[in-house]
């Protein structure tokens, strides 16, 4: 039996009313989901957050406590200095240190290096590193002043052993000056052993401290006179025991007269291997044993010549010519000096500067290089 048209027409109501309801349940179901999901992803990265915070902390706090450690003691300090100083003003940025160049000569031309001290080598170099740069040094020196030798003037033994004794606190020009006429008045031990003091000291007097160096060079005289026959001891344990003889002179006389090597340290010496940073010794005779050390003993002699010859030439005491410094990219102590090439030209001294040299009687192989001899006294 067909149902009526009110009939059908409430079971379509009733159809609709079960679809909308269905449908309302699937949005909240789906909504529900979504929520669900959002919760998840938000507790999963909020664990994430706070690992990571954790993490941070932790390292925070190991470098908070390292930081505690290095400043135990100093924070009350600086918290009281604090509240006194005003905030700081914004510092330049710091110069660049001083770089030796490759090769610093008075030619060079171009922007002069900058006025401050070279950084200094690694306090860890090595023994094979220290040898051969001192090596290398003296083998640049060598071809610098290939006609390097003693400055003071001599003929003999007798003669160099008593000028040495002379040349303490002056110059070798100045006993290059004097000794002609004290070796043409007392020509051998036995002269000037038996020499009235008086006149002597007249001699002396322009070497300065005269009334000591002729006590000194009389009573070597003597001590050879008597003790050696009037000759010269070739043994440095002889040569010491003679008045006014310290290793110094004996080295010196051993390795220019006898042809026996030796390390003269004298002051330019001294200052030049420290500088180097060959030795941090101040004592001449540990220097002395320090520097031998590095080199074989048959490079000795040439060795002292060369180290000497650059401290009065280049490396000064005061002001070093370090622009013309034919060691530069050597040298730790680069910079301490004049750097301009053309200012540091000026301050050169003897044949580097145009100057004549200390002796009046110069080799001839420092004449040929164009060399010139010194002036005698009272000439200029």
């Amino acid at each position: 039996m067909e149902k009526s048209a009110a009939s059908r027409k409430s079971d379509a109501k009733k159809s609709a009313v079960k679809k909308t309801a269905a449908k309302e349940t699937e949005a909240k179901e789906t909504a529900a989901k979504e929520t669900a999901a959002k919760e998840t992803a938000a507790k999963e990265t909020a664990a994430k957050e706070t690992a990571a915070a954790r993490k941070t902390a932790a390292g925070k706090t190991a470098a908070g406590k390292t930081a505690a450690g290095k400043t135990a003691g100093k924070t009350g300090a600086k918290s009281a200095a604090a509240k006194q100083v005003p905030p700081l003003k914004r510092q330049a940025p710091a110069k660049k240190p001083a770089v030796a160049p490759k090769k610093a000569t008075a030619a060079v031309k171009g922007v002069a290096p900058a006025k401050t001290v070279a950084p200094k080598p690694p306090r860890g170099e090595s023994r094979t590193a220290l040898v051969r740069r001192a090596r290398r040094i003296n083998r640049e020196l060598a071809e610098v002043y290939p006609y390097a030798h003693p400055e003071l003037d001599f003929e003999n033994p007798f003669q160099l052993v008593v000028a040495t004794v002379l040349s303490a606190q002056t110059t070798d020009l100045r006993v290059n000056q004097t000794t002609p006429a004290l070796f043409a008045k007392y020509p051998t031990p036995e002269d000037l052993a038996a020499a009235v003091p008086e006149e002597v000291e007249e001699i002396l007097r322009p070497t300065g401290f005269f009334r000591a160096k002729t006590k000194s060079v009389i009573g070597l005289s003597k001590a050879l006179t008597e003790d050696f026959g009037g000759e010269v001891p070739g043994r440095l344990e002889d040569l010491v025991k003679l008045p006014g003889v310290g290793r110094k002179t004996a080295f010196v006389v051993l390795g220019n007269a006898f042809g026996r090597p030796g390390i003269t340290v004298d002051t330019h010496f001294q200052r030049l291997v420290r500088r180097w940073r060959w030795t941090e010794e101040t004592d001449p005779d540990k220097i002395e044993a320090a520097v031998g050390a590095l080199f074989p003993k048959s490079d000795w002699t040439d060795l002292s010549h060369h180290v000497i010859w650059h401290g009065r030439r280049i490396c000064h005491a005061r002001k070093p010519a370090c622009g013309a410094c034919p060691i530069a990219p050597l040298c730790p102590a680069y910079g301490e000096g004049e750097t301009d090439p053309e200012k540091a030209k000026k301050l050169l001294k003897y044949e580097k500067g145009g100057f004549p040299g200390q002796r009046l009687k110069p080799p001839q192989a420092y004449l040929d290089a164009g060399g010139k001899p010194a002036p005698p006294l009272g000439a200029g």
